[in-house]
């Protein structure tokens, strides 16, 4: 029972840190070969954990071949747009100046009802807003909406905003973000006094944050118990 329990944790943190060199996109923007690979993976670790009689490293080597297959695939795609194509495939058109392509959505086995279903997922209810939707390698749906259902931007009415930047995360959890801290200039000194303003400790807030035009949010972590 232990050692099957060592090997699940073995195979577990191997996987875990395996996936985790193979990049940060989430399984639905796995391109095809990244896909069969995790699905492959996750076949291989299964098999040794439960089953003692075999070898641990009959699982191991295997999901580091896959590994090695993964970044040689990947440096093939960052060489050669032709072998890219082949291993990937290309976006395909589905929606091209306002007008569905029947021979593209028979081509990908695309019906109506899913266009409609992936165009409502993308805030689209009426098929006629769209001017070309794009059906992208990795089965997700691009739409474009034609120019006069756009929503406005600041830039069509000659407005420019004032530059916001992106927040910095202070604290989380009690826990001064040191590294955020260093970024924006500030040290903890400043950090407790501004803290203090919202009645509290940096260790007792749930989370404390800095957006670009330097204004603070504070929110206290809720008592144990309550």
């Amino acid at each position: 029972m232990l050692i099957t329990f060592i090997r699940a944790i073995v195979l577990y943190i191997l996987v875990l840190v395996v996936m985790r060199l193979m990049g940060k996109r989430e399984i639905g923007q796995l391109q095809p070969f990244e896909l069969a690979i995790a699905i492959m993976i996750a076949d291989l670790a299964s098999i040794p954990m439960t089953e003692i009689g075999i070898p641990i490293s009959k699982g191991i080597i295997p999901i580091l071949g896959l590994l090695l297959m993964h970044l040689l695939i990947s440096i093939i795609n960052l060489k050669s747009i032709k072998l890219r194509e082949l291993i990937c495939g290309k976006p395909s058109m589905l929606i091209y100046r306002g007008k569905i392509d029947e021979k593209v959505l028979k081509k990908e086995r695309f019906t109506i009802n899913e266009l409609q279903e992936r165009l409502r997922g993308n805030g689209i209810v009426n098929i006629g807003d769209v001017e070309y939707a794009i059906l992208e390698t990795n089965g997700e749906v691009t739409v474009i909406q034609k120019p006069n259902k756009r929503n406005s931007i600041p830039e069509d009415f000659n407005i420019m905003p004032d530059y916001e930047g992106i927040p910095y995360d202070l604290v989380i959890d009690g826990v001064i973000m040191e590294d955020n801290l260093s970024k924006i200039g500030k040290n903890e000194i400043w950090l407790r006094k501004q803290v203090q303003k919202f009645g509290m400790k940096p260790e007792e807030a749930l989370i404390v944050t800095l957006d670009g035009k330097s204004q603070i949010f504070c929110q206290k972590k809720e008592e144990e118990g309550k």
